[in-house]
């Protein structure tokens, strides 16, 4: 019988801490690095480095570690597997090829949305914009994740983002979050312009089962002169009822 007491647990929750510092590090980290990131002593870490190397979900370059291929694999097994994904991707190339904008469909993961799915428009974005890189919720779509966040909630993406600030610099500013959350769910979408990328405007909307289930959030983006904040709110509708046929079509498969 498998040991699954506390010390397993704890070991468990330990090796996916490092995994967790490495795919958030910009580029390959030293041992002293990721001991840091994780709060671990270097003989910990060490240890955990070396199961995961034996797996294929880190790999060494020198003395610098990086993430390995097993999590490309797994990444790939999540997206043919994941019944949000695969239940969106339709309405997503429908909403982009009728708009000519940026299609993109977010997953909750913690305090951090994941971008799951995307399909690009006629209007490119500025940059890019990969499957599986890790957001704000404070900022763009994340607002229409923690939409129902609460007064908890929001003091724990508050330590958050202390720990994990956003690469755009831009930290979080409670009053005026509060006030967008406000706006998001009496209007049921978000508007923003250069919020997280310079350029770019996007209209967010919660994706939710008819039930009212939070599954993620879907944003229509675009460079800002191709797409204004008065045309995006204009193409809200569409928007709102692209998630409203994501959401019945998940739960219909329920």
């Amino acid at each position: 019988m498998t040991d699954q007491g506390p010390s397993t647990m704890r070991s468990l929750d330990r090796s996916l801490d490092v995994l967790d510092t490495l795919q958030r590090a910009p580029g390959p980290l030293r041992l002293s690095d990721i001991a840091q990131g994780t709060g671990l002593t270097l003989p910990t870490v060490s240890r955990i480095l070396g199961t995961l190397q034996s797996r294929g979900y880190v790999a060494a370059e020198g003395r610098r570690f990086r993430i390995g291929p097993s999590v490309l694999a797994a990444a790939h097994s999540f997206l043919v597997n994941d019944r949000l994904v695969t239940t969106a991707r339709p309405f997503l190339q429908e909403l982009a090829a009728a708009t000519g904008l940026t299609c993109s469909l977010y997953e909750r993961v913690g305090f951090d949305r994941v971008l799951v799915a995307r399909v690009d428009g006629r209007f490119p974005l500025r940059y890019e914009l990969p499957i599986g890189r890790r957001l704000p919720l404070h900022l763009g779509a994340g607002k229409a994740i923690s939409v129902d966040f609460g007064e908890d909630d929001l003091v724990a993406l508050s330590a958050h983002l202390e720990r994990h600030p956003d690469v755009s610099g831009v930290g979080l500013d409670r009053a005026a979050l509060e006030a967008d959350l406000d706006a998001l769910r009496r209007n049921g979408y978000h508007v923003s312009v250069s919020e997280r990328a310079v350029g770019v405007a996007a209209v967010s909307v919660p994706v939710r089962t008819p039930a009212g289930e939070l599954l993620g959030a879907l944003s229509l983006a675009g460079p800002v002169e191709q797409s204004p904040a008065a045309e995006l709110r204009d193409r809200a509708g569409e928007v709102l009822r692209t998630a409203a046929a994501v959401g019945e079509s998940w739960a219909r498969g329920l």
